[in-house]
């Protein structure tokens, strides 16, 4: 979730009167026409006459990050620093990065959290999303080719406070008191840049399954279409439900079967789980719940399974075989069940479960001064990938301050019902959040009148869209067209109600940065560019 030597990048001048031109890509329209696929996400060149970037003004100069330290190219138009949820109070503040659309102008704003409950949204700037890319294992930073700055204007937001560089006193105590810290954040974001009825995507992962929910559900609880027209909202292997038992548990035992592959445990141990969740009542309630349309509520599982049953059978079924998995393969990775040795150095030293850099790569690349100065962070934050707390005391159901209900029960299916637009997917390798976990929670949510899917997901996703990552790796290595034009079937869609599901095949729990072109297809449906996956 989540080197060194300094490159000379191209400077991009922010000033009132004048800038830098971007680097275009050369090459990539032709190779996308020889393929013969559908039109590429690619970035634009821009125009040579930048003297006014669109949200350039005297209130935001200051925020304009002019290069980036390893970035060996231009940035083309960026915004980073903090500002406080109250302006008369500058004591509590979150830390953002602005990048407009290098693509045609558009009035929207999509807004991207990563999660944790004390995870920072740079993740998804640096390795999911984001102008360029510095993934695992890579020795520099490459221009991200499915970057969603293709489609729309993006804002990363360290969201709550407490974590990355946002600062000041942790006074929440559930999601409703973190969605009004993000509504006065974003007026003042809004007005420093100018911005007034747009409209606004709420999107992000993990835990953010929580976050985006209610900072949405907040939005339109404003009535203020001028500031607060939320329009939609996407969630990537999202905590909607009770993960430690939907999410994680239930489901556990039957995905291990599905990916035996993967863990390769030995056939007595897997006895042991079959009969655990056999024992345990998993199995049965798997059995009869996961059904569509739903046959019932699911009733809570309420008993506590972190101790050993009267029996000695151990019922905390996720977390044996998360200890269990490291021993075939000790590059285990949760987030992404197909991750084998060596272990991939990460410039944010996070790969994982396990903190890795390679040695000398110069540690924890936002934790750096020179990169700290670069993107207006302040520089008495020693920055890590997930921090906190950013909930007040220990209570909740995940006993991390949170004491809001589940967003299925009456917060999400309220954005369902406002929007029409409302996507929530699942990638298949991982084991953090469970696709089948994620989709029971959807069989116990009700909205527009009816409870769950109706109908079982079955239709394909289709990926069309080119290889713009590695297609001159394959013409260099004289295999050129053996990654095909498009990608082929990469998942399951399903769209009911305003919303949509969607199943990806091949993708750990990080989706934009696993599988960049099916989030990229995510996107443009979430945005209304498209009406199918």
């Amino acid at each position: 979730m989540r080197y060194v030597s300094i490159f000379s990048a191209a400077v991009l001048c922010c000033s009132l009167v004048g800038g830098a031109t971007a680097n275009g890509r050369p090459g990539m329209a032709q190779r996308a026409q020889r393929r013969g696929s559908a039109p590429a996400p690619r970035l634009q060149p821009r125009a040579d006459n930048t003297t006014a970037f669109r949200f350039l003004n005297t209130e935001t100069e200051k925020y304009c990050v002019k290069s980036i330290p390893d970035v060996p190219f231009d940035i083309g138009e960026m915004y980073a620093g903090n500002l406080p949820v109250n302006m008369n109070d500058t004591s509590r503040q979150m830390y953002y990065v602005f990048q407009p659309t290098i693509g045609a102008p558009v009035d929207e704003v999509t807004i991207w959290f990563n999660g944790g409950p004390g995870c920072s949204s740079l993740e998804g700037f640096l390795q999911e999303n984001g102008y360029f890319i510095w993934g695992w294992g890579q020795y520099s930073p490459t221009e991200n080719l499915y970057s969603w700055v293709n489609l729309t204007n993006m804002l990363w937001v360290e969201f709550p406070i407490g974590l990355g560089f946002s600062y000041g006193e942790v006074t929440a105590t559930g999601e409703e008191d973190v969605a009004q810290d993000f509504i006065g954040f974003f007026k003042n974001f809004e007005t420093v840049f100018g911005i007034k009825n747009y409209k606004i995507y709420v999107t992000g992962e993990s835990y953010a399954g929580r976050y985006v929910p209610y900072v949405s559900k907040a939005m339109l609880d404003q009535n203020d279409t001028t500031y607060f027209n939320l329009s939609g909202a996407l969630m990537y292997d999202p905590v909607i439900g009770q993960f430690q038992y939907l999410g994680q548990t239930v489901p556990a035992v039957q995905y291990v079967e599905d990916h035996t592959h993967f863990f390769n445990f030995n056939a007595t141990f897997m006895s042991e789980l079959t009969f655990a969740n056999e024992y345990c009542g998993y199995a049965n309630y798997t059995n009869f719940f996961f059904s569509f349309p739903p046959r019932a509520m699911q009733p809570a599982i309420d008993y506590a399974f972190n101790n050993m049953s009267a029996s000695g059978v151990n019922c905390n079924l996720w977390r044996a075989i998360f200890e269990a998995a490291s021993m075939p393969n000790p590059c285990f990775n949760v987030y992404e069940i197909s991750t084998m040795c060596p272990i991939l150095s990460d410039p944010l030293s996070y790969p994982g479960d396990l903190y890795y850099q390679y040695p000398g790569m110069g540690g924890v690349y936002f934790n750096r001064t020179d990169v700290k100065e670069a993107m207006h962070a302040p520089q008495n934050i020693s920055w890590t990938e997930c921090s906190g707390p950013v909930f007040k005391g220990r209570g909740g159901q995940y006993r991390r301050g949170d004491l809001s209900a589940d967003p299925i029960q009456s917060v999400l299916p309220a954005v369902i019902e406002a929007t029409n637009r409302v996507l929530v997917s699942n990638g298949d390798y991982d084991f953090d959040i469970l696709t089948k976990g994620t989709l029971m929670s959807i069989q116990n949510m009700t909205w527009g009148g009816k409870m769950g899917f109706q109908t079982k997901p079955s239709t394909p996703i289709d990926i069309l869209l080119p290889d713009l990552q590695y297609a001159q790796v394959f013409v260099d290595s004289a295999l050129d067209g053996l990654d095909r034009p498009g990608q082929g079937i990469m998942g399951i869609q399903h769209f009911e109600r305003g919303l949509m599901w969607g199943e990806t095949y091949q993708s750990g729990h990080m989706q934009p940065q696993f599988q960049p072109r099916v989030s990229y297809r995510h996107l443009q449906w979430v945005l209304g560019r498209i009406d199918t996956l």
